[in-house]
């Protein structure tokens, strides 16, 4: 039934529940995933920090790298073919232009993720994909009462 997956993350612990959804959705239908983490750098991107990073915006793309590698080995250890990668920009828009480009016939995503303490029942990006996409959505709700 559903051919390619794909996993949003954000590091969250809901996202990981979520992952864990995805990854037994794809192994009972024997689907391509595709993990993706969006590093929304905005305004942020320029600035400078200390230590290894050059900037924030290098810092926000090596988290979000180290977040798609977590779900990867996890996806290939169980014997998934899968892909990650890193995407900037609105995570919203991201997501769907990615989802369209290579045909993702389901997303498996948390109902919050970082941001739980300002969003209410959902969170903002599951919330615009559930409202503007056209492609299912496999809301996951992580079981967790603390934000």
């Amino acid at each position: 039934m559903f051919e390619t997956i794909l996993i949003p993350t954000d590091g969250s612990e809901h996202a990981e529940s979520a992952a864990e959804t995805a990854i037994e959705l794809a192994t009972i239908h024997d689907a391509t995933v595709h993990v993706v983490c969006v590093a929304d750098t905005g305004p942020l991107g320029e600035l400078r920090l200390p230590g290894d990073a050059a900037s924030a915006e290098d810092a926000m793309r090596g988290q979000a790298q180290e977040y798609v590698d977590t779900i990867v080995e996890r996806a290939e250890a169980a014997d998934l073919e899968v892909t990650g990668a890193v995407l900037e920009g609105p995570p919203e828009h991201e997501l769907l232009e990615y989802a369209d480009d290579v045909g993702v016939d389901l997303i498996v995503m948390a109902t919050r993720g970082r941001g739980g303490v300002q969003r209410m029942a959902m969170g903002s990006v599951t919330d615009h994909i559930v409202r503007f996409g056209d492609i299912p959505v496999f809301v996951a709700n992580s079981g967790t009462e603390s934000d």
